[in-house]
């Protein structure tokens, strides 16, 4: 039988551990990030992806004084790595980067393991690099008329390296060849770096990729770059023609880096990493990385991030239907 004395004890314990409740569900609300947070790649390490979300996660982890780390989980067209984010803790603690072959997936897949529009948030885009076609420094191809007149001449015998089929640089590739006339040889790698490597080692001719993962073999000396997409030169690269200037009717593909998260995280997570995405990207250094890597450094928010994906998808479905490509 409890006394007056224990039942009052009892209550304001009970009293004591509720407010201890409200403010622990306040905390979390307001603490993220509280611990350490995963950024799934969903391709190998040294492509444009890899490269441009791990110079975001060191700025993310500068700002929030939490480790953003990096974990490459290639494979099926970045799918793999998709699903497992699908099916992660929707608590803000694992996210995805991926970049314009994202809105492809919808044109190369019969049927995939997640709905992208609806299991996958977008929280923001950033790192809008143009795409360029490379080839190795000591390339037979001085210029982009004399590769696109080889093809011409002996179809499939002129080779391009990309990450795998249906990815941006497959079918970046491939509308090369429609806009010349041309029939290129496709070789698929496990990721954009390899490819890179089959560059520098003469395995491939060349290889369409963003300049984010091209340039510091450019810079090096190790990659010549023929043309590059858009309608003017970058300052970083004013030596490189756009394809137009190189005589290519075809304006190419900018490829742009984002970052996504599961269905039902918190938007109070959501808005905290919109938010350190901006201040990132408005950061001198960042400034700095971006335009020296040939990138506009600017970001959007959720709201644009979401209409540039329909618009992408819608823009891709055009390029897909004009190839030979069968849908996996």
């Amino acid at each position: 039988m409890l006394t007056p004395f224990t039942s009052r004890s009892l209550l304001a314990a009970c009293t004591l551990a509720a407010m201890g409740l409200v403010t622990t569900a306040a905390q979390a609300q307001t603490a993220w990030p509280a611990k350490p947070v995963k950024i799934v790649v969903p391709y190998g390490p040294g492509g444009a992806v890899d490269v441009a979300t791990r110079k975001m996660a060191q700025k993310l982890t500068e700002q929030t004084g939490q480790s953003f780390f990096i974990e490459n989980k290639a494979g099926a067209t970045g799918t793999i790595g998709a699903s497992q984010v699908v099916k992660s803790e929707a608590d803000g603690y694992t996210l995805m980067a991926n970049d314009t072959t994202f809105s492809l997936l919808p044109h190369i897949f019969k049927k995939l393991p997640f709905d992208p529009a609806a299991d996958l948030m977008p929280v923001g885009a950033f790192v809008f690099a143009p795409m360029a076609l490379a080839v190795n420094a000591q390339s037979r191809f001085k210029t982009l008329p004399e590769l696109v007149a080889q093809a011409r001449r002996a179809p499939n015998t002129v080779t391009y390296g990309t990450g795998g089929p249906g990815t941006t640089p497959h079918f970046a590739s491939e509308a090369l060849g429609i806009a010349v006339g041309a029939n290129f040889m496709h070789i698929p790698f496990k990721g954009a770096g390899e490819a890179t490597q089959a560059i520098l080692s003469n395995t491939i001719d060349f290889q369409i990729a963003s300049t984010t993962g091209l340039m510091g073999n450019v810079k090096g000396g190790k990659v010549r770059l023929l043309a590059i997409s858009g309608d003017k030169r970058l300052a970083a690269l004013p030596d490189v023609p756009t394809f137009a200037e190189a005589g290519v009717k075809w304006p190419g593909v900018v490829n742009w880096t984002g970052l996504w998260a599961p269905k039902g995280t918190p938007p109070e997570a959501l808005a905290r990493l919109q938010k350190e995405i901006a201040t990132a990207m408005a950061s001198s250094d960042m400034k700095v990385y971006a335009e020296g890597m040939g990138a506009e450094p600017r970001q959007v928010g959720a709201e644009a991030f979401a209409r540039l994906l329909r618009e992408s998808t819608e823009s891709w479905g055009k390029v897909v239907a004009n190839t030979a490509f069968e849908k996996q």
